[in-house]
């Protein structure tokens, strides 16, 4: 379908110049807080995401000018073609209306302002040679411009560009007005390709200057909507890196894209965790320096304890004797726990130190010492101790580290049933089969807080009561996993709290030690 050379030139206007365009590309507006981005932002290689873009728009724009640009000049062709045979038609007709005597003389004249070699008419079947003139040269084409594609013009068209020779062709169609059948005419291609040319230097100029101004107007786009906020998050990461315990170093989010502001509030709940994390590690740091120190002191208190707990072993009184061996156990325990905390605070928790022991007799130190608590603290209400642990039944684990995971449950267990006011029952069983140890802990107390629930192991967070730290549960999950085993909830409701320590069999890798302290 032919169009109109007015409009091919008005939508001739998509983008070429990639030249121009990259150059141009690197306007960057300033960064809400400058880093070190001088030389690399600005970098317009493929690497950065402003070099992509600008050779993404410079190819999408050449596409376009290409797809814009062919079918402008098939047209252009096209209408250059029909109006050859609109002019050669009014100078045949104006031959044939003109007196016999001044055609010889008019001729000429109308084959040069028609710019053919000859015209021929076909009318009521009859084919009329109406203007002539001697041709240069044979005729190197026929095209019929009645039954003509657009894929054939297209092809046409840029055949007739490439091709550098002037050459004689022959242009048949349909006659304006219903003047005949067919016109015929015969011209050279050389003012068709300088015609062809023409147009095509014109409309690549307004092509060439709509590139750059769209070219511009994407870059700037881009650079303010997506590489601006790009670059913002990260500054705020650098500068956030340099000091994330500053909470000021956090990033607001301000992006108006959805994506961008997802992104930053996603950044802002990342930076919050990491700094409250190390705020808290901080203060665990602080606070384990502060422990070791206290151990460290404590230590040589209780060692000097030690030695007068020894020498009551020889008293006279026969109830002073039966206590002392449970004083000096007692004080021994506290001092390799001192000892343990200070090797701690170094990071270097000592590993399991296995032996065999009873495991009734293990219990049976927990519940009696924790029987103690009880009947010593004011206002306590009555707590009953129950074991079931078979009076046989031997493991092999750290007899010290298992004493301190029991405890801290038991412990656990009093305390939170003292808060009820209210009798309550301490219960310790033990089973085991062929892959592991199973002990179980449970009380009657209230159970433990959905909040204690939700960080149970964790120190400083999981406790259970006010004024609780939590360390107990977390220290005592810590030993045994250096033993290879767990520490589990079974549940926690109204009717009390249980646990399940599970200490694996297979113990091969750790030290072993019998109850003598020999390998």
């Amino acid at each position: 379908m032919p169009i109109n050379r007015r409009a091919s030139a008005k939508r001739g206007t998509g983008a070429r110049s990639r030249k121009f365009e990259l150059k141009r590309v690197d306007y960057y507006v300033k960064p809400a807080q400058p880093q070190n981005w001088s030389s690399k932002n600005t970098d317009m290689s493929l690497n950065t995401l402003s070099g992509r873009f600008a050779l993404l728009t410079g190819i999408f724009v050449l596409l376009a000018e290409l797809l814009i640009l062919l079918p402008s000049l098939a047209n252009y062709r096209l209408d250059y073609l029909e109006s050859r045979l609109e002019r050669a038609q009014i100078a045949s007709l104006a031959l044939l209306a003109t007196d016999e005597s001044l055609a010889s003389e008019l001729e000429a004249e109308l084959l040069e302002n028609a710019d053919v070699f000859n015209v021929v008419l076909r009318r009521n079947d009859v084919r009329q040679l109406v203007l002539s003139s001697p041709i240069p040269g044979p005729i190197a084409a026929t095209y019929d411009l009645r039954h003509q594609s657009f894929w054939t013009s297209a092809r046409d068209a840029v055949a007739q560009l490439t091709d550098h020779e002037d050459r004689v062709i022959r242009v048949i169609g349909a006659p304006v007005n219903q003047a005949g059948q067919l016109i015929e005419i015969t011209m050279n291609t050389a003012s068709l390709r300088r015609e062809m040319l023409d147009y095509g230097l014109r409309l690549l100029a307004i092509s060439a200057a709509f590139s750059i101004l769209t070219a511009l107007l994407l870059n700037v786009a881009a650079q303010r909507m997506l590489l601006v906020p790009i670059r913002r998050v990260i500054n705020h990461m650098t500068a956030y890196a340099n000091a994330p315990e500053d909470a000021r170093s956090i990033i607001t989010p301000t992006a108006r894209l959805a994506e961008l502001n997802e992104a930053e509030t996603a950044l802002a709940a990342m930076q919050r965790t990491v700094t409250s994390s190390l705020k808290q590690k901080a203060r665990l740091a602080q606070l384990g320096q502060a422990v070791a120190r206290i151990s460290h002191d404590l230590r040589n208190i209780l060692t000097t304890a030690q030695i007068f707990a020894d020498r009551l072993e020889t008293s006279a009184d026969p109830a002073v004797r039966r206590a002392a061996p449970k004083l000096v156990n007692s004080i021994s325990r506290a001092v390799n726990l001192c000892e343990t905390t200070l090797a701690f605070g170094k990071a270097e928790e000592p590993a399991p130190s296995l032996s065999r022991f009873n495991l009734a007799a293990l219990v049976a130190e927990v519940t009696e010492a924790e029987a103690l608590a009880a009947a010593t603290t004011e206002d306590a209400p009555p707590i009953e101790f129950l074991t079931d642990v078979p009076a046989g039944m031997m493991i092999r684990a750290d007899r010290e580290q298992l004493f301190r995971v029991l405890s801290n449950l038991a412990r656990n267990a009093r305390q939170a049933i003292e808060i009820t006011r209210k009798p309550g029952t301490i219960e310790i069983g033990a089973s085991e089969d062929e892959s592991e140890w199973q002990i179980r802990v449970g009380d009657t107390g209230p159970g433990l807080p959905q909040k204690a629930r939700d960080h149970l192991f964790e120190p400083f967070s999981g406790g259970s009561r006010k004024g609780g730290t939590g360390l107990g549960l977390a220290i005592a999950a810590d030993l045994l996993r250096s033993h290879g085993g767990r520490l589990d909830l079974l549940r926690s409701d109204q009717d009390g709290t249980q646990f399940s320590l599970h200490l694996p069999r297979d113990l091969a890798a750790l030290p072993m030690r019998d109850e003598a302290g020999l390998v």
